[in-house]
C-alpha cells in the first residue's frame, strides 16, 4: 500500500499525500515548494537548485549563480543587494 501521509519539508507537519510535491528527492506541501530569494511558490521540476536548495530560474537562480557580464545569461540586467 502506498504511503497515505508524509512529512513536508518545511513545515514538517503531517500531510495526505493528495497535498504532496515531490522535488529535489524530497516531498514538500505545494505552497512550501518556494524560491530561497523571492520566495515565489515553484512547480516540480520548474525550477533550479543550488546546495540543495530551490530557486526561481529567472531572475534569481541566473543572476545568483549564472555567467557574469554583459550578454551572459540574460539575467545582467538584475541584481541583489
Amino acid at each position: 500500500l502506498p504511503k497515505l501521509t508524509y512529512a513536508c519539508l518545511v513545515s514538517q507537519l503531517l500531510s495526505v499525500a493528495a497535498e504532496k510535491v515531490t522535488s529535489l528527492g524530497k516531498d514538500w506541501h505545494r505552497p512550501c515548494l518556494r524560491c530561497e530569494k523571492c520566495n515565489k511558490t515553484l512547480t516540480s521540476g520548474g525550477h533550479a537548485e543550488h546546495d540543495g536548495k530551490p530557486y526561481c530560474n529567472h531572475p534569481c537562480y541566473a543572476a545568483l549563480f549564472g555567467p557574469k557580464g554583459f550578454g551572459r545569461g540574460g539575467a545582467e540586467s538584475h541584481t541583489f543587494k
